[in-house]
């Protein structure tokens, strides 16, 4: 067999070896699509969530030391930050994923 006959064997076999590699590979998790009402309810959970742990954590330390709910409001007001803060990064990654999936379709209709 002569020398350009097994480097384009090789060539051959390197593209099956590498097609066979992309159907073995596990899809990214980020091909998971959501509705919008979906993705609204996880944002509205994390504001609440953030909320109830605050008021959970100042309605606890209140109660254990004995004061006037100061610890309370201080907490709820920061559950309240603490959630906002989780809304905005959910959205920031909604808008990425977004970004990304148009960016692929333009260059895939290049």
């Amino acid at each position: 067999m002569s020398e350009p006959e097994q480097q384009e064997r090789l060539k051959k076999l390197n593209a099956r070896i590498a097609e066979a590699k992309d159907t073995l590979e596990p899809k990214p998790a980020s091909e998971e699509h959501y509705s919008q009402a979906q993705q609204g309810w996880r944002m509205v959970t994390e504001l609440v969530a953030g909320l109830g742990i605050g008021f959970g954590i100042g309605y606890g330390i209140d109660v254990l030391l004995g004061t006037i709910p100061i610890f309370l409001v201080l907490f709820t007001f920061l559950g309240f930050a603490a959630g906002v803060k989780t809304m905005m990064r959910t959205a920031q990654e909604i808008q990425d994923r977004q970004a990304a999936e148009q960016a692929g379709d333009e260059k895939g209709a290049d």
